[in-house]
């Protein structure tokens, strides 16, 4: 990932409303969300909403797709594996200790938080 892009993702996820909207598409899963679960998920009203997403979209964050009538947005995963992989590239620098507990989070196991 370029920094430039990196720079768009972060400014795209530096508000509120819109970080809420990808952590809850990352949660939707594959199958994303339609625009109105979203916004009443978020607590966004619609015209809002539109203006976030658009700006999510533009980051290359998230998609959008027609499905009959309803417009259902999905994450872009592969735009967070770079995201992350931009952050950790210069990682640990011969001291995998450092990194280890980014990794171990990565690799979706439960923190002691999680499990108690």
């Amino acid at each position: 990932m370029e920094e430039e892009r990196a720079l768009a993702a972060f400014a795209a996820l530096s508000q509120e409303t819109r970080l809420r909207i990808v952590r809850r598409l990352i949660q939707a899963g594959p199958d994303g969300l339609a625009a109105g679960a979203l916004g009443e998920a978020v607590g966004a009203a619609t015209s809002r909403l539109s203006f976030h997403l658009t700006h999510l979209e533009h980051a290359g964050l998230i998609r959008s797709r027609r499905d009959g009538r309803f417009i259902i947005y999905t994450v872009l995963y592969p735009a967070f594996t770079d995201l992350i992989g931009f952050l950790l590239r210069d990682c640990c620098q011969g001291h995998p200790e450092i990194c280890a507990p980014a990794l171990k989070m990565l690799a979706c196991e439960p923190t002691a938080t999680e499990t108690a």
